[in-house]
C-alpha cells in the first residue's frame, strides 16, 4: 500500500480489487486477477446497459498510481455516493427494492455472458431514492454449468430478513445488525411460520430446504453438490423463482407508536405551516450542503432541506414512519433524501472485522447541519439523556443545529411524564439554553405561533 493511500476498511474480502482513498478522493483498484472479467464488463455491453438503466454506479478510469502496484491492472474513480447506509438501517421496501435490483442485475448479466458472483446487500446503496449497485467488480465471466455462488448470500442477505419482516415481526430485520453476513437460514427457518414449509417452491425451497441441506451435507456431499452442473436456463429459473417469492412479500406501515404522528399531534394546520416556514428560513441562513434530520418521522420537515438540494438523511426509530417516508420518495421521484431506521439512543456502531467493515453513524459524518424537531423531550425524559450530552452529540455531528424545545406544559411531554416520576428539574427553556451554550451559540430563536414550543438555530462554537 502506497504511503499516500488509505484502504477503506470494508474493502478487503474480494481479491478482484479494493477501494482506497487518496487526498480525500475515492478510487477502486482493479487487480490483474480480474482483468478478463473487467474487460468483458466494459466492452461486452453490460456496463453500459446497467449504468444507462441506473442500476450500477458509473465510473471513469483514472490516471493515478495504484495503491498496490504489484497487483494492479487499472484504477477507476466511481461516482461518489452521498451517504453510505447499511441494510439494517433500511425500511422494508428499501430492502425489497434492493433485492429486486440484485435479481434484475443478475438476469442482465447472464444476457451478456456474465454472472453476478456477489449478492451482498452491502453492494447496494440508495441515491436519490433509488437503489444502485456500487461494486463494479461483482460480475464474473459466466461458465456454462457452474452453480451460482451468490445464491446462499442472496437468501441470507435479502430473502430471510424480508420474509421475517413480512410474516413474523418487522423488528426481526434488525438481526442483520447482529449477523452482518446475512441471517443464518437455519435461524430463519426456525422463526418463520410452519405454513411456509409447505409446497415445492418459494420459502419452502429457498429457506427451509436450503437450510436443511446446509445442515445435513458432509464435506464430501458439499463437494458432490458443487460438481452438479447448472445450465443457464436453470440459473435463470432460480432467479425467477426468487423474484416470484419476494414480490408478494408485503409489510403495511401501521400499528407503531409514531407511524401516524402528524395525525395526532397537538399542532394546528397553521402551526405546522408556520413551523415549516421558520425551519426553511433557518436552513437558508445556515446554507448547508449536507444534513441529518434526527427523529424525522415521515420526513415532513426533512423536505425543507431536500427540496433546497441539501443531501439529507432522515432517520427515525419507527420503521413505519421510515417506510412511509421511503414510499413517498419513490412515488414522487424525490431527490436528495434518504430515510433510515436508526435509534438515536443506540445508533449504528462500528461493526465487522477490526471494527472497520461498517462505520458507526458518527464516523459517516460530520455533516453541515443536524435538525432535531420534537425530539429533545424524548431523549431527555424518555431516555434520561442529559441535555448537555445531547448538545455534545449534535456538536460532534455538525456545525449548525436546528432544534425544537418542547416544554413540560406541552401535551406530548405530559404524555411522557404520565407514567413516571418527574425528576427533570433542569428540563426548562433556561436549562436547555444553558446546556447548549457549552457547545453552541444561539443565532436565532423563534416561538412557534399556536404552541408553546420554540425553534432554535445554533452554530457550533
Amino acid at each position: 500500500m502506497s504511503l499516500d493511500s488509505e484502504r477503506v476498511g470494508a474493502s478487503f474480502r474480494d481479491p478482484s480489487g479494493f477501494i482506497f482513498k487518496r487526498d480525500g478522493v475515492l478510487f477502486r483498484q482493479v487487480n490483474q486477477v480480474y482483468r478478463k472479467a473487467y474487460d468483458r464488463l466494459m466492452t461486452g455491453g453490460l456496463y453500459e446497459a446497467l449504468t444507462n438503466r441506473g442500476m450500477l454506479i458509473p465510473h471513469e478510469e483514472a490516471d493515478t498510481p495504484p495503491a498496490d502496484a504489484a497487483l494492479a491492472y487499472k484504477v477507476i474513480r466511481p461516482q461518489v455516493v452521498p451517504f453510505i447506509s447499511y441494510p439494517y438501517e433500511w425500511s422494508f421496501s428499501q430492502l425489497k427494492d434492493a433485492a429486486l435490483l440484485t435479481l434484475s442485475a443478475a438476469r442482465a448479466g447472464l444476457e451478456q455472458g456474465m454472472v453476478l458472483k456477489d449478492a451482498s446487500a452491502y453492494n447496494i446503496q440508495f441515491v436519490n431514492g433509488k437503489p444502485v449497485i456500487i461494486d463494479t467488480l461483482s460480475f464474473d465471466i459466466y461458465r456454462e454449468g457452474a452453480p451460482w455462488d451468490g445464491y446462499r448470500q442472496f437468501c441470507q442477505h435479502f430473502l430471510a430478513p424480508l420474509a421475517l419482516g413480512a410474516l413474523v415481526d418487522i423488528r426481526l430485520m434488525q438481526l442483520m445488525r447482529v449477523y452482518i453476513d446475512g441471517i443464518p437460514l437455519d435461524l430463519a427457518s426456525e422463526l418463520l411460520p410452519g405454513k411456509t414449509k409447505l409446497g415445492l417452491a418459494g420459502l419452502a425451497v429457498h429457506i427451509h430446504l436450503h437450510a436443511k441441506a446446509q445442515q445435513q451435507y458432509s464435506d464430501k456431499q458439499v463437494a458432490q453438490a458443487r460438481a452438479v452442473t447448472l445450465s443457464k436456463a436453470g440459473l435463470l429459473n432460480i432467479i425467477d423463482g426468487l423474484e416470484k417469492t419476494i414480490q408478494p412479500l408485503k409489510w403495511e406501515p401501521k400499528g407503531t407508536e409514531w407511524g401516524d404522528y402528524y395525525h395526532c399531534t397537538n399542532y394546528s394546520d397553521d402551526a405546522l405551516k408556520t413551523k415549516g416556514e421558520i425551519v426553511g428560513g433557518f436552513v437558508e441562513k445556515a446554507a448547508p450542503k449536507t444534513a441529518w434530520d434526527l427523529g424525522a418521522n415521515n420526513g415532513l420537515f426533512s423536505r425543507e432541506l431536500s427540496r433546497r438540494g441539501v443531501e439529507t438523511v432522515a432517520s427515525d426509530i419507527d420503521p413505519a414512519a421510515v417506510e412511509q417516508d421511503y414510499l413517498a420518495i419513490r412515488a414522487n421521484d424525490e431527490q436528495h433524501l434518504l430515510p433510515l431506521v436508526i435509534d438515536l439512543t443506540n445508533p449504528s456502531p462500528a461493526l465487522g472485522w477490526a471494527h472497520r467493515e461498517r462505520e458507526s453513524l458518527l464516523e459517516r459524518g460530520p455533516v453541515d447541519l443536524v435538525m432535531a424537531l420534537a425530539l429533545i423531550h424524548h431523549l431527555a425524559i424518555s431516555n434520561n439523556v442529559p441535555l448537555s450530552s445531547v448538545a455534545q452529540f449534535f456538536a460532534a455531528a455538525a456545525t449548525w443545529a436546528i432544534v425544537e424545545f418542547v416544554p413540560k406544559s406541552d401535551s406530548q411531554v405530559q404524555r411522557l411524564l404520565a407514567t413516571r416520576k418527574d425528576i427533570f428539574d433542569q428540563y426548562t427553556e433556561e436549562g436547555f439554553e444553558q446546556a447548549f451554550a457549552g457547545c453552541f451559540t444561539i443565532v436565532e430563536k423563534a416561538p412557534i405561533p399556536g404552541s408553546e414550543r420554540v425553534l432554535y438555530l445554533f452554530k457550533r462554537k
